[in-house]
């Protein structure tokens, strides 16, 4: 589609838009077909992942895109009528006697780019969303994943109108074309290098842009806590889709006393999730050998610069096959390519600080994480270590979990993103919050006025001293 073709698009849209505002039954029966066309292609949707990928277990596309995007549905519909309701609020007291509230409007057509990891959930959750707020919608999937995107576009243009909800594909001079559309919101998953570019391109048309990136997510483990518990959650993490996650935890940050125990472990939660790991249908492929190659030179990178290079299985990665085995790497420093750019595969370096106050100066130091991941069971310094870091999210003594909680937003900070969604937070992202006062026919600020006489004058500066704190 070329982006004449593209603005014609969103015309139509917004016109539509304008003319007739989806009404709450009509936000109801959209996603009720939603949720109907991914049930009814899910087996398509799962094949197409696969073939993307050219193996990823079946069972994490069910379970980490599926289910979240169907439960997410089943949230917005028990509850979006629910976010609509104008809410009063009290209103000031020179103002008497009128009254305030505010309430949700949908902002118009928005644009909506998702991401090759985790295709189906990455661009129908964001959808999920619009529609609840009663928006239009125009879909771009990531290229990268070309038959999970065309998939997506079968099943959406063949069950929603044009006008309504579209889905387009394409390239990336398509994704740039449609990232300078005057959407009335554009939504992006996907790089902090990438996402300053979906940035720049929406300026000029001011448009409002949420976006989910990544970056380098610590799981910072305290010397107290069970390293045989913390291996296990942490790897899990980290090895779902083979490493390609926006929220897996990136990096470990722990004492030097734990290494040897930490890597005992790992190898054999390795042993366990994924036994022959060559042969195996439930251990992920990297998605592409340009991916595979930027993997191998981080290795390779650290390598030279001194770090140690542990394998947690007893075979060998492959290019032929795409194939990278778990690793993780002792001796890094922060000169190492693999400590400065989002790893996004089954590479897991160690940082070995002795205390927390020096972990968290660490995470303090460097671009604020999507996630942090802490493991420890005292109160008092996971109360500390909340009140002296920021991050998108936080999960203690757990990772990539919290993201599933639909009263919880989700979203970054800094460089790893701006702007929440998941329920709730996903409905006021794709709204406008409408501020309304009402004022009656008798009113104290008629008094207030020009001319402004000696009395009107003595009564804004009593105004102004009884105001004073």
């Amino acid at each position: 589609m070329t982006k004449p073709e593209l603005s014609q698009l969103l015309r139509k849209q917004k016109s539509a838009f304008r003319n007739a505002p989806p009404s709450f039954e009509n936000r109801m029966e959209s996603l009720k077909r939603l949720s109907d066309i991914v049930e009814e292609n899910k087996d398509r949707l799962i094949e197409a992942v696969y073939k993307d990928f050219g193996l990823r277990a079946r069972e994490e596309t069910l379970f980490l895109e599926i289910f979240p995007l169907q439960d997410e549905i089943r949230h917005a519909m028990k509850n979006f009528r629910n976010w609509t309701k104008k809410r009063s609020v009290p209103g000031s007291w020179f103002l008497l006697p009128s009254s305030a509230y505010f309430q949700y409007q949908p902002l118009g057509s928005v644009g909506i780019m998702g991401a090759w990891n985790y295709q189906v959930l990455l661009t129908l959750s964001p959808l999920v969303d619009a529609i609840a707020a009663g928006n239009h919608a125009i879909l771009k999937p990531s290229e990268i994943a070309p038959a999970s995107a065309e998939v997506i576009k079968e099943i959406i243009n063949s069950n929603f109108p044009k006008e309504y909800i579209h889905c387009v594909t394409g390239d990336a001079e398509l994704a740039k074309d449609f990232s300078s559309l005057p959407f009335d919101h554009l939504f992006f998953t996907g790089s902090t290098r990438v996402g300053k570019l979906i940035m720049a391109a929406a300026a000029p048309n001011l448009t409002p842009v949420t976006l989910e990136l990544g970056g380098k997510s610590p799981a910072i483990i305290h010397s107290s806590y069970s390293v045989k518990l913390a291996a296990k959650r942490i790897m899990a993490g980290k090895l779902f889709n083979c490493g390609q996650t926006c929220v897996a935890p990136d990096y470990i940050i722990m004492p030097a006393a734990l290494n040897a125990e930490f890597e005992t472990q790992a190898k054999a939660v390795v042993e366990k999730f994924y036994p022959d790991i060559s042969n195996n249908e439930q251990y992920s492929q990297i998605i592409n050998e340009d991916h595979f190659d930027r993997l191998e030179d981080l290795l390779k990178d650290a390598q030279e610069q001194g770090a140690k290079i542990v394998e947690l299985s007893s075979q060998k990665s492959s290019k032929e096959t795409k194939l990278m085995t778990p690793k993780l790497v002792f001796n890094v420093t922060e000169k190492m390519q693999i400590m400065q750019e989002e790893i996004f595969g089954p590479i897991l370096p160690v940082l070995n600080l002795d205390s927390m106050e020096e972990a968290v100066s660490y995470v303090n130091e460097n671009p604020k994480p999507l996630a942090l991941y802490y493991f420890d069971d005292k109160k008092k310094r996971i109360k500390w270590l909340l009140r002296h870091t920021m991050s998108g999210g936080v999960l203690i003594n757990d990772t990539v979990y919290h993201l599933a909680q639909h009263n919880l937003p989700f979203g970054g900070v800094g460089a790893s993103g701006m702007g929440h969604y998941h329920g709730y937070d996903g409905f006021k992202t794709f709204s406008k919050k409408r501020p309304v006062m009402h004022q009656r026919s008798f009113a104290a600020s008629d008094f207030l006025h020009p001319p402004f006489t000696d009395a009107k004058k003595k009564l804004i500066k009593f105004m102004g001293s009884i105001t004073k704190v």
